[in-house]
Order: structure tokens, then sequence, then C-alpha cells
């Protein structure tokens, strides 16, 4: 076997996510690579060389409760994950502004290089920098070189710095092109093509799990709504993925509608979605939807009349709600000296006993509505509640899977 290879766990893209959190809860994925999608539907998640031997797949596959591929495979080139990556070319960046620097008579000090960007966002050639680098009054006296050596060292042809978020309801991004004479950019995820204006969208890259989860689903003959479609986040997964008969994506933003209908057109998939531009509180549809999608953060709780006037009266459907969930700040005195992974397990399971109980909340207001909306009784069952990222130590993005059905059809 080559030494440069690596050991993998291929699964089915349908249940990557949950396999990849197995992996992790072990100690037993590699976190120095990234996930690699393999184009027979499967996914390579990186395993460490060390916990090999201790991996008993049958009993991984009962944790998920899967029938499907679970092998370990090698791999000769696994893509470096974005820490991995960010040191190399973080390291880059540093010795290229140097040594300008220097030629210019100046000194490097360990403040300029606190102010290099620690992370940033790569959309193809576009590289979007964050607004805590390249702050310090001493990039002035490279003015006129910085932002093509900056690009140089990042691997880019053109830059962006992004220093907020405006407050003009449709969340636009407030960026400054740098170098570059456009600011559209390509971006492909999970196989889907999305292009839209770094200038006035926003790409939602954190939500990559919540993303393929989506793609694993089944929807052939379902129609789904898409109440926050933006440019296509979880409505494009919905019709190239899990294969969505019809979408109803709706949106307000005129910037991501444009960006939408563009990326509709170029994963073929057009005829199959109707965009509904303006507030969805407003929509007409109704009785229509065997699913509805909720993606707003922090919370989707003004969309769920509306989703509700949306699932099909004789049937019912399914709402994926999702919301930023606080978890209690826990009293550390209050509680006797406990060692950190027991600390840290407590720690979650504290998280999922609140998930859970605003998950209940939530399903008791959505039968109100429902009740109210249809004049007769509708059953919600909690299908699932999917943990998507975490904003802080307790604040946590989670999707509930609420299923949701008249009484008559139960």
């Amino acid at each position: 076997m080559e030494t440069q290879s690596t050991p993998c766990l291929r699964v089915s893209l349908r249940h990557a996510q949950t396999f990849r959190k197995c992996l992790q809860s072990r100690g037993a994925l590699d976190l120095n690579f990234c996930l690699l999608k393999e184009s027979d539907e499967t996914v390579l998640l990186p395993v460490v060389p060390s916990c090999l031997s201790q991996l008993d797949l049958q009993s991984l596959r009962n944790m998920v409760l899967s029938d499907s591929a679970c092998e370990i495979v090698w791999s000769q080139s696994p893509p470096q994950s974005k820490k991995q990556r960010g040191r190399s070319t973080g390291n880059k960046l540093e010795t290229i502004l140097k040594e300008i620097l220097e030629t210019h008579g100046e000194r490097w000090s360990e403040e300029l290089s606190a102010d290099l960007p620690h992370s940033f966002q790569r959309h193809g050639d576009l590289v979007l920098l964050g607004d805590n680098c390249f702050n310090l009054p001493d990039w002035k006296k490279i003015d006129h070189q910085l932002w093509r050596a900056v690009a140089k060292g990042l691997g880019a042809k053109r830059l962006a710095k992004m220093s907020r978020i405006s407050s003009n309801g449709f969340r636009s991004p407030l960026v400054t092109i740098l170098l570059g004479d456009h600011s559209w950019v390509k971006h492909v995820d999970n196989g889907i093509k999305y292009e839209f204006d770094v200038t006035k969208c926003m790409f939602s890259a954190g939500n990559i799990t919540e993303k393929l989860r989506v793609a694993g689903f089944d929807c052939r003959g379902e129609t789904v709504v898409d109440l926050y479609a933006g440019i296509g986040y979880f409505t494009l997964p919905y019709l190239v993925h899990a294969k969505a008969h019809h979408v109803h994506a709706c949106e307000w933003n005129p910037d991501a509608v444009e960006a939408l209908k563009k990326n509709l057109v170029s994963n073929r998939v057009p005829e199959r979605c109707t965009v509904h531009q303006g507030d969805n509180r407003q929509l007409l549809l109704c009785d229509v939807a065997d699913r509805v999608n909720l993606g707003l953060i922090p919370s989707s709780e003004e969309g769920w009349p509306v989703a509700c006037r949306l699932l099909k009266r004789a049937t019912g459907g399914i709402l994926h709600i999702h919301q930023n969930v606080t978890s209690p700040f826990q009293d550390k005195a209050a509680v006797p000296a406990i060692d950190d992974a027991t600390q840290r397990a407590s720690g979650k399971r504290a998280d999922r006993e609140v998930w859970q109980a605003w998950a209940s909340d939530t399903a008791k207001c959505i039968s109100s509505l429902l009740k109210d909306i249809n004049g007769a009784t509708w059953t919600t069952n909690i299908h699932h509640i999917e943990h998507v990222k975490s904003y802080a130590p307790h604040i946590h993005h989670v999707v509930l899977d609420l299923e949701c059905r008249p009484s008559f059809n139960i």
C-alpha cells in the first residue's frame, strides 16, 4: 500500500452525514481531510489510521439503521481540510507580503501577522475576505501592490472584502471588490451549480450538512414549497437530487431571485420550479404541498401559518422547520467537579433535551394552527431533529422534521 493512501469509509450519499457523526463521536473521523463525493452516489469519509482496526462495520450499520454501502477503501489523494489548506496558504501569503514590505524598508511584526486573514470564502477564482484582516495602517505603504500580492498568495484572480451584513431586510452583504472587474461568482456544491453576485447575495456554506441531508430525501412525485429560497440553497437539492416533482420557490430579495432563476437554468430544472417573488405571507397558494421547507434563521415562526395553509388538506405532509435554539448556561460552581469528557457528554445531553422541548412546543403550536386553518383536528409527530451547526457553545441551528396529518387519515 502506498504511504500517501488514506483509509476511508465508503457510504451512501443518503446516509453520509449520519455515518460521519458516528465516526466523529468515536474520534475516528480524520479532520485533516474533507469528505469526498464519488460519482456513484457514495461518499468517502476519511478515517484516522490508528482507529481503523477498531472499526466494526456491522456495528456502524446498526447505529445508522442502514443496510446500505459501508466498506473500507483507500484513497490516493483525499482533499485537505480547510484548516490544513489555510495553514499552507497562510504561510505562503505571509512570505510574499513580508518580502514586499522589506523591499520598502519596513520590518515585519507580530501585529502584521495577526492582521492577515485566518479564514476566507473561496468562490471559483474569487476569494472573499472577512472584515478582521488588513486593517492596520502599515498596509497603506504597499497599497499599490497589496491586493495583487494577496491574490497571488491565496491563489485567486479576484478579491473582495465583506464588512458586515446590511440591515435592509434582505441580509445583503456589504462587500467591496478589491481586485477584479465583476462580482458574479460560481460555486459548485454537491454537484449543484450556484451562481450569484457576491456583493448582493450571501452563500450559506455552513449549511452543507443539511443540503446533503435534503439531497438524500426521496421526493419523487411530491410537490415541495421552499418558503425562503434565496439563490436556491435547498430548492436545487430538492430538484436535482431528491427528484421532487415540482418546487414552488418563494423569495422576496430581487437580487436573490435573479440568481435563483439563473441557477435553475444552469442546473437544467427550470420547468419543474415556479418562482414566487415577494413576501411569502402574501402567497396565494394553498393546499398544494407534500412538504414545506422553512429554512430561515434565527426563526421561521412568521412563516408557520403560511406553511400550514400550504399542506395538502386531504393528506397533510412534512414541515422542515429551521430554528436557532438557545440552551441555558450551566452554572459550573453549582455542580460537583467532573472530568472534561463527562462534562461534554452532559452538555450535549442537556442541549438535546432543550431541542426536544422546543420541538414539542413547536408541534403543539403547529397542531393548533392547523386546527384553526382547517377547522378539524390534525396530528403532529416529531419525525426527526437534525443539528446543523453551532453558532456559540449554547446556540444551535437545528431542523425539526414535523409530520402533520389530518386525524381522519391516521
